[in-house]
């Protein structure tokens, strides 16, 4: 609630300016989500995280194979086996699991942190495109989240979108 008062008096004090100085005060808003999720470079992100996660899901897949394999080995023949055999069996099939479960753990990690690193660039990229856009364009203030409402003709966010579309594509 008090967000929303500083934001209204804000607003009161830069309108009763622009006013008294005689001059149209602009004003636009974004939707940084629709922004983010039209984006090419969001795209672009996407793709490359999946392409690094899916090598490492395959090895750990092949993994945890390994160990099913073995432990339908143990269950099929453990009754015949040496007891020191079965044991050295049992003990190679619980270090997997917990090498498995370790990597598994590291890879949600590593993504965690991959993911991030890439949405942080991609929020610096949105900020500066619409800085850019907003002198371009000769807005005063540009709004995004919290807004309760704005015409259509106030937002400004295919403008933004085709803006990195062209940063992208001249990269």
């Amino acid at each position: 609630m008090l967000k929303h008062r500083w934001i209204a008096s804000v607003l009161s004090l830069l309108l009763a300016g622009s006013a008294l100085a005689d001059e149209a005060f602009r004003i636009a808003v974004i939707d940084p989500n629709r922004i983010v999720e039209e984006s090419p470079q969001y795209e672009a992100a996407r793709n490359l995280l999946s392409a690094e996660a899916q090598e490492r899901e395959a090895e750990l897949t092949s993994q945890q194979e390994d160990i099913a394999r073995l432990e339908t080995r143990l269950e099929r023949d453990g009754a015949l086996m040496r007891a020191d055999e079965a044991t050295r069996l049992r003990n190679d099939i619980r270090a997997r699991e917990r090498r498995l479960r370790y990597a598994q753990e590291e890879l949600q990690a590593d993504f965690a942190l991959r993911q991030s690193d890439l949405r942080t660039k991609l929020v610096q990229q949105v900020e500066e495109v619409v800085e850019q856009v907003a002198k371009d364009k000769g807005f005063d203030l540009i709004l995004s989240e919290g807004v309760v409402y704005s015409s259509p003709r106030a937002d400004i966010s295919d403008e933004v979108i085709g803006r990195l579309k062209e940063v992208f594509e001249k990269r």
